[in-house]
């Protein structure tokens, strides 16, 4: 089994976000965890079993604001596995995502945590009501790390351990909200939706030659 789980969060504003702090987000979160996995699978796939499993967060399907690239590098992490996910499943490998909420882990540390330069005069008074939320989510958030892992076992344990977990109230939540939202957005436009395909000038057209 494999458990991948390194993460980093670079906060702010994508206007103030440097190239290389995108970069390194995306290093972090994604590119990294594809290394180890390229790495591994020969293995697995040479016994025919083995499990991949991926730690994203509630970010891999819900963006917000000051999260751009911790988003959008979440995001990468859950197309990346649902992609692999058949392509490996031949082999008797499973793989599963993980979208946690908020956890009391060392991610919100001042170590962990890298905030954008605040450069643009337009963004300073949010930027500051930004620091002092994230600040002071540190250290509080609900969900128990000790109890995620125990989760994460007996999904381990299980002959058929599901392609996806959402772990946390709180990530159960805002799943189910993006959902109706998801659900809006299709409904609002479907006829336009629906009216793109070619039109075949023949179809329909009658007459005899």
């Amino acid at each position: 089994m494999l458990v991948n789980n390194a993460a980093s969060f670079y906060a702010g504003f994508f206007e103030e976000l440097t190239p290389e702090q995108m970069d390194r987000q995306i290093t972090t979160t994604l590119i990294g965890a594809m290394n180890v996995t390229r790495a591994v699978l020969p293995v697995m796939r040479k016994q025919r079993s083995g499990h991949v499993v991926t730690i994203s967060s509630s970010a891999g399907f819900a963006g917000f604001e000051y999260g751009s690239a911790y988003a959008a590098s979440k995001f990468a992490v859950d197309g990346w596995m649902e992609s692999i996910a058949p392509e490996i499943a031949p082999f008797g490998i499973h793989a599963t995502v993980v979208n946690p909420g908020f956890f009391r882990t060392e991610l919100l540390t001042k170590e962990s945590t890298n905030y954008a330069p605040t450069t643009i005069a337009d963004y300073a008074e949010r930027n500051a009501a930004q620091h002092e939320f994230w600040d002071g989510m540190n250290g509080k958030q609900e969900g128990d790390p000790v109890k995620l892992a125990q989760a994460l076992v007996t999904i381990t344990e299980m002959e058929q351990p599901p392609p996806r977990f959402i772990a946390g109230s709180d990530a159960i939540a805002q799943a189910e909200e993006k959902l109706a939202e998801r659900q809006q957005q299709i409904d609002a436009l479907r006829d336009l939706s629906s009216s793109l395909a070619f039109t075949d000038a023949s179809a329909g057209a009658g007459g005899t030659a």
